[in-house]
């Protein structure tokens, strides 16, 4: 079974997957499929050991939006070490701590397994991905040791065994509130329930239309579809109305291929029960319309006059001034967000870069008996070819603040917006 599923999707990254041709070469399936097989004789082959193979073959593609997983929870072993941590110079600080009760926040790691940290990061270079610590992941990385060489707050020393525990689901934030007067502060942690984010803003559009400042807190944003954007986007741009074809040069290029249309076309039918919006349902089922009409044609630019009439939005009446909370842990619809707000003359966006997923996007899943998937992307931008990709380097903010331990005790990019709101509504009284 398991050298079965590995042919599939070595044969889905070769030919069905966005980056196919761009990055042909780059993998070495041999290797991994001699691997498999000798531990499926030795009888050492398992779901873990299988996915921990898989995901680590996939790392020849240097694609965070590419992922493999195991479906069953049950059979799937915990790979969660209880806490979260973001490096700042030779050390792991410690930014949440959901289930590990003997770490807290502020508290930092110089060691694993009484390695330093500078020493693991050119140990763990291609699992990193990236050039700059603050864009670091070290998750994965940290369910490989076994002991941690923590420091606290007090500058106490000493060392715990790492432990593995069940990670809590992601439970997605909508939330819309004011903050100080004539400010509303606007936090959405994901694009993945359109219905539930178009209800915050329609039951609060009166709101937004009076502010005359918003902030929008993307900083977390694990993505989902972009359609669950578009009715929000109408506050924060000037005029009648934009199209969203205006904003960009670059072309979507689609990879067509049967397997892919097939399976795009199941995830987009699985999300329409979440919109009520007629315009976006449209949108979905212009999209949908395009895919099948090029079914097995590789990759093409999907043009439709239905979809080009999707991306025209009507403007209406909102904040004057909008400001962008980013950060690494924004991505996917999250970095296509930003890219498109960046867009408006009224928008700011401060922080850090995005995560910088969308070189490859609009994901298909391939399942396994409800055992195993994979995610991978099928479209891609024009502008990779000519190495202005967004990989590595995300959504560049405004207005630049880099991350340091000081964020994990201070909110330090909201003190910065309260305090451009501040400056601008002197300006503006002053006119």
């Amino acid at each position: 079974m398991f050298g079965t599923i590995f042919d599939e999707i070595v044969q889905i990254v070769h030919q069905d997957y966005a980056g196919c041709i761009d990055k042909k070469g780059w993998d070495s399936p041999h290797d991994y499929r001699n691997k498999i097989n000798r531990l499926q004789d030795q009888g050492g082959l398992n779901n873990d050991t299988f996915v921990e193979l898989v995901e680590d073959y996939l790392l020849d593609f240097k694609d965070l939006h590419m992922s493999f997983r195991a479906t069953n929870k049950a059979e799937q072993s915990a790979s969660y070490v209880g806490f979260t941590a973001r490096r700042y110079k030779d050390r792991l600080y410690i930014i949440s701590s959901t289930k590990e009760d003997r770490l807290k926040r502020g508290d930092y790691i110089t060691a694993l397994d009484g390695i330093s940290i500078s020493q693991l990061v050119e140990t763990h270079t291609r699992r990193l991905m990236e050039t700059q610590a603050e864009r670091e992941n070290w998750s994965s990385i940290l369910t490989r040791y076994e002991t941690a060489q923590v420091t606290d707050q007090e500058g106490q020393s000493f060392t715990i065994d790492l432990r593995n525990y069940e990670e809590k689901p992601h439970e997605a934030k909508y939330s819309l509130k004011e903050i100080a007067p004539d400010t509303l502060l606007l936090t959405l942690t994901d694009f993945m329930n359109h219905h539930a984010i178009s209800s915050l803003i329609d039951v609060n559009s009166n709101l937004l239309k009076r502010c005359d400042h918003l902030i929008v807190d993307v900083r977390i944003n694990k993505g989902g579809n972009d359609l669950a954007y578009f009715e929000l986007l109408s506050y924060l741009f000037e005029g009648d109305e934009i199209n969203l074809a205006d904003f960009t040069t670059d072309r979507m290029l689609t990879n067509c291929t049967k397997r892919n249309v097939e399976l795009r076309v199941e995830f987009l039918e699985k999300i329409r029960h979440s919109i009520q919006d007629e315009n976006t349902l449209n949108q979905l089922n212009a999209m949908v319309s395009a895919l099948e009409e090029n079914k097995g044609e590789g990759f093409v630019e999907l043009n439709s006059k239905a979809i080009e009439d999707s991306l025209l939005i009507k403007t209406k009446e909102g904040p004057r001034n909008v400001i962008l909370l980013t950060d690494v842990y924004c991505g996917s619809s999250g970095d296509s967000f930003v890219e498109v707000c960046k867009n408006s003359s009224k928008v700011t966006v401060i922080g850090r870069p995005t995560k910088g997923l969308n070189d490859y996007s609009n994901l298909a899943v391939r399942n396994w008996h409800d055992e195993f998937e994979l995610w991978y992307p099928t479209s891609k931008l024009s502008r990779v070819e000519i190495g202005r990709g967004m990989s590595g380097k995300g959504i560049i903010p405004d207005l630049y603040i880099p991350w340091s331990k000081d964020h994990i005790h201070e909110d330090l990019d909201l003190q910065k917006a309260v305090e451009l709101i501040m400056e601008r509504n002197r300006l503006f009284l002053k006119f």
